[in-house]
């Protein structure tokens, strides 16, 4: 037998044998759902054959037979009431377990969300993309209707979605737009690092989506439940659908604070805190700000995240306020990071060192964060060595800056656009999704190697907006406009003080500006005075309004293109 659990009440597998019944109740199993219809292979017992082995065990069993192709919405609904009445853990069964694990997604269609839906399914071996608009309509066969279009759809109103429809709108005005964003705030997620550290008002970082959407473009205020690549739709939660001439993916990423035993539950007070959220990055600064010494953690966990070094930014920054106020002598600091080096590009982990000497931080590399207590005040990491051993080591803590796994939105994560590790599947040069020509991506949701940074957005939008464009046969482009994984990182080292990262695709620094304005290999009051003031504004009035300054694509290939 080929038993795949779904859940913990429910296990599918292909066709059973009598033989096989006794050992079902061995493993536990106290009822059998038969999906199989009688007679529909000569390898299959009847029914009633079943009903007498299982009742000799011990086992109850139900009969729901649904033809191959043809599960309707009574006999899901009837294996529903089975699966609500039977003793559980339940095994169903048919042909191959398909019509099973079917009837268990559209029975459940409502009670979980449909990408929890799917992903079970697919870790058990069931590809139910063929279900999704039933799943979505609440398990019911959806009446097929006249779904709105759109020559361009995006999915996501952060700064790769608003970037990618303004860059397109400054060179086509006349485009039929359409934003797919169920959020009415959109948010400088940068400006949280400064928050944290006592510099921004969270107001500031704050803005309403639709004073932010581009003249023209049409706002679908609405969460993505799957995609139907195929078939050129989208599928919304409700099982509304759009479909699309051409699709721009970019919902960004999911913060998993889940991910964390614990977490959800002690997050924003007992001294643990992020910046990583906007309601949180205040709490941040008061933390730090009356800090009086003690044990101070800051955590980081395994690549990729957004922002990889946010995670120091707000070490640094808080060891900075600590030694103004002469508290820094009586605070012991540690960075745990699951990691294996403190920053990605080496060229820039020298002069980074010389503030975790400056500040006598701890460096703890293999450390990931896994459980944590609030109110005890403790926290576990799970490290490991050389060897690939692990173990579970604890840290007493007073204050914990603490940064979720990331992952990506589970609508993406569960779809035909994913690839092995659940990112956007696109080439990392043409940002062309690998199996759709029609689809591109961009933004902390794509499968490429860069930084996730708004920097990395704001020179992927005029990519994007320029392919998508010569698909549609607008303009005189012939060549494909090529991203070179620039990504940037304003370090804020101390207050006043930034060492200003910027590299592309193999760890390449690629610094915009010349070492007598900026010396991107060291901390610059300069760079301070740009992360503060000018990004911002250029984030604000720039980006997401079309306009590009020193982000124009390029049409030559890299030489260091990524693999």
């Amino acid at each position: 037998m080929q038993i795949k659990k779904l859940t913990e009440q429910l296990s599918v597998s292909p066709q059973i044998a009598l033989d096989d019944i006794a050992a079902l109740k061995e493993a536990g199993f106290r009822s059998i759902i038969v999906n199989r219809p009688d007679g529909e292979g000569v390898d299959q017992p009847t029914f009633p054959e079943v009903e007498a082995a299982a009742r000799k065990e011990g086992l109850e069993a139900v009969y729901i037979p649904v033809d191959s192709g043809k599960v309707s919405d009574e006999s899901a609904a009837a294996f529903g009431a089975a699966m609500a009445a039977l003793p559980k853990p339940v095994l169903g069964y048919c042909r191959s377990g398909t019509r099973t694990a079917t009837l268990w997604a559209l029975s459940e269609a409502g009670a979980r969300p449909l990408p929890e839906i799917l992903e079970r399914a697919r870790q058990a071996g069931y590809d139910l993309s063929g279900a999704v608009k039933r799943i979505a309509n609440g398990g019911r066969v959806p009446v097929e209707g006249d779904a709105p279009y759109h020559d361009i759809v995006i999915v996501g109103g952060g700064a790769g979605g608003i970037s990618a429809a303004a860059s397109l709108l400054a060179r086509q005005s006349d485009l039929d737009i359409a934003i797919i964003e169920p959020a009415d705030i959109h948010y400088y997620q940068p400006g949280w690092t400064l928050v944290g550290g006592g510099v921004f008002d969270p107001t500031y970082t704050r803005r309403d989506f639709a004073t932010l959407l581009p003249d023209g473009v049409k706002w679908i205020k609405a969460a993505v439940a799957a995609f139907e690549p195929e078939e050129h739709a989208v599928i919304l939660e409700g099982c509304r659908v759009v479909r699309y001439g051409k699709l721009i993916v970019a919902p960004g990423l999911k913060l998993d604070w889940a991910g964390i035993e614990g977490l959800e539950e002690t997050i924003g007070r007992n001294g643990v805190t992020s910046n990583y959220r906007y309601d949180l990055a205040p709490y941040t600064w008061e933390l730090v700000h009356s800090f009086r010494g003690g044990k101070a953690l800051f955590t980081q966990p395994p690549m990729p995240i957004k922002c990889a070094g946010a995670p120091q930014k707000a070490m640094y920054l808080s060891c900075d306020e600590w030694r103004r106020n002469g508290v820094l002598e009586n605070t012991e600091v540690e960075f745990l990071n699951a990691g294996p080096s403190l920053f990605g590009v080496a060229d820039y982990v020298p002069s980074l060192m010389e503030y975790v000497k400056a500040y006598g931080i701890d460096l703890s590399f293999g450390h990931k964060l896994v459980r944590i207590d609030g109110p005890a005040k403790k926290a576990w990491f799970e490290t490991t060595d050389a060897e690939g051993n692990t173990k579970i080591v604890e840290r007493d803590f007073d204050m914990i800056h603490v940064v979720p796994p990331q992952t990506a939105p589970d609508f993406v994560r569960v779809s035909p656009l994913a690839n092995e590790a659940g990112w956007l599947d696109v080439d990392p040069a043409t940002l062309r999704h690998a199996k759709y020509p029609d689809i591109y991506g961009l933004g902390d949701v794509a499968g490429t190697s860069n930084a996730k940074t708004a920097a990395a957005a704001r020179k992927q939008a005029p990519v994007v907006a320029a392919n998508v464009l010569r698909d549609m046969g607008y303009g005189r482009q012939t060549a494909d406009a090529i991203y070179d994984g620039y990504g940037s990182c304003p370090l804020t080292v101390e207050r006043g003080k930034v060492i200003l990262a910027e590299f592309a695709y193999g760890g390449r620094r690629v610094p915009s500006f010349p070492k007598w304005f900026i010396d991107d290999l060291k901390p610059s009051h300069m760079a301070w005075l740009l992360k503060e003031r000018v990004l911002p504004s250029i984030y604000w009035k720039a980006m997401l309004k079309g306009r590009e300054p020193m982000a124009k694509p390029s049409f030559k290939q890299p030489e260091n293109e990524a693999a």
